[in-house]
């Protein structure tokens, strides 16, 4: 099954008080993380940029089999970034998550592919994380104006699929500077 993948990076960064995607961690940018993580796993990665685009374009530009698209309503919230990015799958299904979550390892990406279900959804003592699995043939429905406010509503109404993991990185996103300390924390590089 043929895979793609798509990471939110649109965002304006505003509990951060700065651009978080180019924050370093782990010696790259939070975004360079979040896209090497999913891109062993996908065929494409397809970054969903809105707020500062121009600062994630020679990022981009370094990758083979990554796309810069830009989400001209991306004030408009995190599902506006969803449809944009949804918009341009071409393969079967799609891994999602927003480009904050830098320290996704392998083991959760490995772990998400072996379990069967049209949606999955990775799981730490029961608290959902991402990246999350989607079958493409959701699109449509996801792109149906009005029917949904949050891709958790469309999510909310299927029958996803959950696999516990034992990594609590699939719960750690970067909104402000103190998770961003604690991600460093978390690699040791406080």
């Amino acid at each position: 099954m043929s895979r793609e993948g798509i990471i939110l990076a649109a965002g304006l960064s505003s509990r951060a008080k700065t651009f978080k995607m180019l924050l370093p961690l782990n010696g790259k940018s939070v975004i360079e993380n979040t896209i090497d993580n999913m891109l062993q796993f996908s065929q494409r990665v397809i970054v969903v940029g809105g707020y500062k685009i121009e600062l994630l374009q020679p990022i981009i530009q370094k990758y083979r089999n990554v796309e810069l698209i830009f989400n001209e309503n991306y004030q408009e919230g995190m599902f506006s970034s969803v449809k944009c990015g949804i918009k341009a799958v071409r393969e079967d299904e799609f891994f999602f998550t927003p480009g904050d979550y830098p320290l996704i390892s392998k083991d959760v990406y490995s772990k998400i592919l072996s379990k069967t279900g049209d949606i999955i959804i990775p799981t730490y003592k029961g608290r959902k994380g991402h990246p999350i699995l989607i079958k493409s043939k959701f699109i449509k429905e996801i792109l149906q104006e009005g029917k949904y406010e949050t891709l958790r509503d469309f999510i909310n109404i299927q029958n996803p699929k959950f696999i516990e993991v034992n990594h609590k990185e699939i719960l750690m996103d970067i909104d402000t500077i103190e998770d961003y300390k604690k991600a460093l924390k978390n690699l040791g590089e406080d």
